[in-house]
């Protein structure tokens, strides 16, 4: 790996230029994963030039520079065009109007574009809108680029439903070495490596600080991967053993008191929700999501319905049938204390209570019980968890955020919308790592784990947000796979 220090210092730095209102603020955005970046519709929006680098563990992979756009690119070469003699001046002529007029007005957004390219010797990506026909007056811009002497790439980055794209690579091909086509609210991650690596082949001397890039947001998405988990696992541990008291009303009627309870308990639910979407959204660095999402309910839709079971949990099928598997695996420790002599009596056992409890519990969303009579009043407590069911519905949602949250570029502006999510993507682990889910669920509505398997219970949850994102991938090549 290389020296932090040294790869702050040659990190290399990238110019994103173009015509105004064609997509560069959101390139800058998803490639700096910055989404405080300005992304709006009128042209014209980012006068000055302004830099975000791309920094992991503190360590500057890359600089990307916002420019304006292109204003006056016709008249700039004609003046270009008057003050060269011949190709071998042209860099120098570039060089030279700039000096000549980054103080003159008319000329300010040429200059402030140019400027990292002059100054701070950047790299060129000159990104164009391929949902807008190709038109040559963007030629003036290209050849303007392509006098500046300087490393040059272009992005096909397309913003409307109409796509030109195949014209755009045919005229840019003569201009740049690299054309991509790269949607900056769409592309997936690998398309952003694919995009690093390109830059590499640029300049040699970016090929392998470009590298050490990759190398590094690999592993930061390996990372975010396991912090994500761990958020998860916590977040469940919580929700699961929640408990709530009261001590009952004098004024009002015990249902109502019970009724007041559980809406606390729902409450507190919500808000430790809420408060996993936040640090899953801040390890990911979106800061500014709007989120389309139901919160956790019952009484109106009945969240704990049957007809929500069959929509997007789990059924009382599954619950035994893994609830067998996770108490046999229980049981087994019955059989290794005999040394054997129960003849699996102990795996049989722990397998029928398993499903027994698992069974039971599915209809019973969380635990009364009393505390001792003070007087003529009681102590109501609500909690934790026995209906196992709850588990799977707030891993099911979790998972359904992570991986829109971890799916999505920094460009995106638009409210993620999030669904409830059926159990389908159960079926993409294997047999005993569904057992070992179903024991995790059934230790956490005991309120029995301990720290001692606490990075097996992170494991488990990471495997599960793998098999979600296998089924997810299934789905959006077709919902017939997905479910088949």
């Amino acid at each position: 790996m290389a020296d932090a220090t040294t790869l702050t210092r040659t990190a290399p730095t990238f110019a994103i230029v173009g015509h105004p209102n064609r997509g560069k603020s959101s390139v800058v955005a998803t490639l700096s994963q910055n989404d405080s970046i300005a992304i709006a519709m009128e042209p014209g929006t980012t006068r000055e030039s302004q830099a975000f680098p791309l920094k992991v563990d503190g360590e500057t992979l890359y600089n990307l520079v916002d420019t304006p756009g292109f204003q006056r690119p016709r008249r700039v070469l004609a003046w270009l065009e008057a003050h060269s003699a011949s190709a071998s001046d042209r860099p120098d002529t570039v060089r030279a109007f700039y000096h000549q007029h980054r103080d003159d007005p008319q000329f300010h957004d040429e200059c402030e574009l140019l400027a990292p390219i002059i100054e701070q010797q950047a790299g060129i990506i000159y990104v164009v809108d391929g949902s807008v026909p190709y038109s040559p007056a963007n030629e003036a811009e290209m050849t303007i680029l392509q006098w500046t002497g300087r490393p040059s790439l272009a992005l096909i980055n397309a913003i409307g439903s109409d796509d030109h794209s195949n014209d755009w690579e045919n005229a840019l091909g003569q201009y740049f070495r690299i054309v991509r086509r790269f949607n900056a609210v769409t592309a997936p991650f690998e398309q952003h490596l694919g995009l690093l690596r390109a830059f590499g082949q640029l300049e040699p001397r970016w090929e392998k600080l470009l590298g050490t890039a990759t190398t590094h947001l690999e592993r930061q998405r390996q990372q975010r991967h396991e912090q994500a988990a761990e958020l998860i696992v916590h977040a469940l541990s919580d929700m699961m053993q929640l408990q709530v008291s009261a001590i009952e009303s004098t004024h009002e009627p015990r249902s109502d008191s019970r009724r007041h309870l559980q809406q606390r308990w729902l409450d507190a639910q919500r808000k430790r929700e809420r408060q996993l979407r936040h640090a899953i959204e801040g390890l990911y660095q979106h800061h500014r999501i709007q989120r389309q999402e139901r919160d956790l309910d019952w009484q109106n839709d009945d969240l704990f319905s049957q007809r929500s079971r069959a929509a997007w949990g789990v059924s009382r099928t599954y619950l035994a049938t893994a609830g067998f598997g996770a108490g046999a695996l229980g049981g087994v420790g019955i059989d290794a204390l005999t040394f054997g002599a129960s003849f699996g009596t102990g795996a049989l056992l722990g397998g029928v209570i398993g499903a027994a409890s698992s069974y039971f519990y599915a209809d019973r969303l969380a635990k009364w019980s009393f505390g001792p009579l003070l007087g003529d009043r009681q102590t109501l407590r609500y909690g934790p968890v026995a209906d196992l069911q709850f588990a799977y519905v707030i891993l099911g949602r979790a998972l359904n955020h992570w991986y829109q949250i971890s799916h999505r570029n920094h460009a995106g502006r638009s409210p993620m919308a999030l669904e409830n999510t059926e159990s389908h993507w159960l079926e993409q682990l294997s047999r005993d790592r569904q057992r070992e889910l179903q024991g995790l669920v059934q230790r956490l509505g005991k309120g029995t784990t301990d720290g001692r398997r606490h990075t097996h219970w992170i494991q488990v949850v990471s495997e599960s947000m793998d098999a979600f994102e296998q089924w997810q991938e299934q789905f959006r090549k077709g919902p017939g796979r997905a479910h088949s």
